[in-house]
């Protein structure tokens, strides 16, 4: 039993609606601070819906039985939220300018700003924590590149520093990999073996088999607003399993613990 100090989340009973529908259906689920765990579906499931739940974008219907815990509390200033989840996007968040440089990029995580406005003041400490960030996930060579001069590679790899540099407790991944080609899904899956290697907390929220790297021992299946799978990777990613939740014909292959199917 977890102790709720351990606890990245705790959720009893979560229904979620989006406008008039209900998007999430009775959803238990306990991660515990520092886990490696994967949620893997088809689009459509509800893994973008859950994620807002995680960082407090969206609230679950009131009822009785509900009961939602972040990192062992129930209520959350979100600036002070953003400081223990990291949250890797795509890409930078609202308008950015030409000549915001991947330096940049990582310090407005900071201010959870798209760029450093000339509004925002900038430590020496906060440079420092930025330097530390930008070894720790192999970016010097793009400290003084534009990021709209960048791959989408190179982006998600300052992405992930951007997440990071407030010293954040878990990392959320939102579909990695996505618009990234061959070479830079495996710089990416490297990158994220290394920080979990040294005690990142990982939860990837996917529906790329490939993306689940042999650190990530934990999957959470879900399929139209539910979840129908939790456990051990090798007990759920069958061809069987994958098969009922992509609703179509799965083979599976293993090879030094990826998994890939087909």
């Amino acid at each position: 039993m977890l102790n709720c100090m351990d606890e990245f989340l705790r959720f009893e009973h979560v229904h979620v609606a989006r406008g008039a529908n209900v998007v999430l259906h009775d959803v238990n689920l306990r991660i515990a601070a520092g886990e490696h765990a994967a949620i893997l579906g088809p689009n459509g499931c509800g893994k973008s819906t859950l994620i807002k739940a995680m960082t407090c974008e969206c609230y679950p219907i009131p009822k009785a039985e509900t009961r939602v815990s972040i990192f062992g509390r129930e209520r959350w200033d979100l600036t002070q939220l953003k400081k223990k989840l990291g949250v890797v996007s795509a890409e930078l968040p609202g308008r950015q300018t030409r000549t915001t440089t991947g330096e940049d990029a990582v310090l407005s995580g900071f201010f959870s700003s798209s760029t450093l406005w000339p509004n925002l003041t900038v430590t020496d400490a906060m440079r420092a924590r930025a330097d530390e960030v930008i070894a720790q996930v192999d970016a010097e060579h793009l400290r003084r590149k534009p990021v709209g001069e960048m791959s989408a590679g190179e982006q998600r790899r300052v992405m992930i520093g951007r997440a990071l540099v407030q010293s954040a407790d878990m990392l959320l991944l939102d579909e990695p990999s996505n618009a990234l080609d061959l070479s830079a899904q495996r710089e990416l899956r490297e990158l994220l073996r290394k920080l979990a290697r040294e005690g990142v907390g990982l939860l990837m929220i996917t529906h790329h088999i490939a993306d689940i790297i042999p650190e990530i021992e934990r999957v959470i299946l879900m399929k139209e607003g539910r979840i129908v799978g939790d456990g051990a990777k090798r007990e759920l990613l069958t061809a069987a399993r994958l098969g009922e939740l992509f609703d179509t014909d799965v083979q599976m292959h293993e090879r030094d613990g990826f998994y890939d199917a087909w």
